[in-house]
C-alpha cells in the first residue's frame, strides 16, 4: 500500500475501532506533515482536538485554506469558535459559508446555537422554520428545540418535541438517531427529578439501539435516578468492550461511576474518580449533536455539595457558566446557574 493508504488505515483504526484519540492525533499529525496539502488529516485532527476540548488547536486544524468550499470545514470552525465563546468569529464563519452558498443541516444548527447564546428568539425560529420538512434535518432541529424548552423549564413542550423528533428519525430509518433523541430526554428527566419518566425514556432508547454511545448514556441516566445496579452493569459491559477508548474510559465511565458513588454516599470517591476526566471535561465526546455537556464538571459539583464543600462546588458550577458556548442550550447549563445562585444565597430554598 502507499504511505497515504497506511496513514488512512492506521488513523481510521485508532479513530473508529479502538478510540485511542492520542494515537489517532499522532498519525494524523504525521500524515499532515508528510502531505501538507491533504485535507483529510487536517480536518480529522480538528475533530479529535474537539473531542478532547482543545478548541484552539481544533480551530487551527480546520484548514479552510486547503478546502475553502467545504461545508464541513465551516461547520467545524464554527463549532470551535462557539466553544471558545468567540461569538463574532463564529458568526463570521457562518456568514462566509453562506457567501459561498454552502448549506447543511449542521450549519443551521450552529446558527440556532448562536442565536440561543445571543438570546435572539426570532433568529432561532428562523432556523427551526428552515428545517421543517427536511429529512435528516428536522428531527435534529426538533431535538435541539426540546433542549431549549427544557432549559427554560417548559418540560411538557420539551417532551412533545422529543416525541416528534424520535418519530421522524424512526420514519427516516435511523433508529440509532431516534435512540439518541430518546436518551437525551431520559437524561433531562433524570436531572429534573422525574424518575419514572427517565426510566421509561431510557428503556425506550435501549429498545431502539444497542450502540455503545446509547448504552453509556442510558447508564448515566439510570445512575442519575439511583438505579445503580443496572447502571453499573451497562457501564461495565461497555468498559470491557472498549477498554482502550479514550473518551469512554476517561470521560463517560468516571462520570457514571462518580454518580454511583454519590448515590452511595461517598462524595470523596466521586471526586477521586472524576480526576481522570479533568483533562477532557470541556470536550464534545459524542457531538451532542453539536455541543458538549460538561457532565463531569456538574457531577463533581454535586459531589462537593454532598461533601459539604460549598466553595469548591460553586467553582465547578461556575465553570459551566463560564463555558456557555460549549454547553449551549443543554439543560445542565440552566441547572448550573440555579445551583450557583443557591450557593451564593440568592435563591429561595
Amino acid at each position: 500500500m502507499t504511505q497515504r493508504e497506511r496513514f488512512l488505515i492506521e488513523a481510521s483504526y485508532y479513530d473508529y475501532v479502538t478510540g485511542e484519540i492520542d494515537k489517532a492525533i499522532q498519525t494524523y499529525s504525521e500524515w499532515a506533515r508528510t502531505y501538507s496539502a491533504d485535507y483529510v488529516p487536517h480536518g480529522n485532527l480538528g475533530d479529535n482536538y474537539n473531542f478532547l476540548g482543545q478548541y484552539e488547536k481544533a480551530a487551527t486544524s480546520a484548514s479552510l485554506r486547503i478546502e475553502p468550499d467545504d461545508a464541513i470545514a465551516y461547520e467545524n470552525l464554527t463549532d470551535d469558535y462557539l466553544a471558545l465563546d468567540r461569538i463574532k468569529d463564529a458568526k463570521a464563519s457562518l456568514d462566509e459559508a453562506s457567501r459561498r452558498k454552502l448549506d447543511t443541516p449542521d450549519l443551521h444548527l450552529y446558527r440556532y446555537h448562536l442565536a440561543f447564546l445571543e438570546n435572539d428568539p426570532a433568529a432561532m425560529q428562523e432556523q427551526s422554520s428552515w428545517a421543517r420538512g427536511k429529512p435528516g434535518a428536522e428531527d435534529a432541529q426538533l431535538s435541539d428545540e426540546s433542549d431549549t424548552e427544557a432549559y427554560y423549564g417548559r418540560l411538557q413542550k420539551a417532551r412533545e418535541l422529543t416525541r416528534q423528533a424520535v418519530e421522524l428519525a424512526k420514519r427516516n430509518g435511523t433508529a440509532d438517531t431516534a435512540a439518541l433523541w430518546q436518551v437525551n430526554e431520559a437524561l433531562r428527566e433524570a436531572e429534573f427529578g422525574n424518575t419514572a419518566l427517565a426510566r421509561k425514556a431510557a428503556a425506550d432508547a435501549m429498545s431502539l439501539s444497542s450502540k455503545p454511545d446509547i448504552e453509556l448514556l442510558v447508564a448515566l441516566a439510570l445512575a442519575r435516578i439511583g438505579d445503580t445496579a443496572q447502571s453499573s452493569a451497562l457501564a461495565d459491559k461497555v468498559a470491557a468492550e472498549f477498554d482502550r477508548d479514550t473518551m469512554i474510559q476517561a470521560y463517560w465511565l468516571p462520570t457514571i461511576r462518580a454518580t454511583i458513588a454519590i448515590d452511595r454516599g461517598d462524595p470523596q470517591k466521586a471526586v477521586e474518580l472524576l480526576s481522570m476526566a479533568s483533562e477532557y471535561e470541556l470536550g464534545e465526546p459524542l457531538q451532542w449533536p453539536s455541543h458538549g455537556t460538561l457532565y463531569p464538571v456538574y457531577v463533581r459539583g454535586e459531589a462537593y455539595l454532598q461533601g459539604g464543600d460549598a466553595v469548591q462546588a460553586a467553582t465547578e458550577f461556575q465553570k459551566m457558566i463560564d463555558h456557555r458556548g460549549i454547553v449551549a442550550n443543554f439543560p445542565l447549563g440552566a441547572l448550573a446557574h440555579h445551583r450557583s445562585r443557591l450557593q451564593a444565597g440568592w435563591g429561595c430554598r
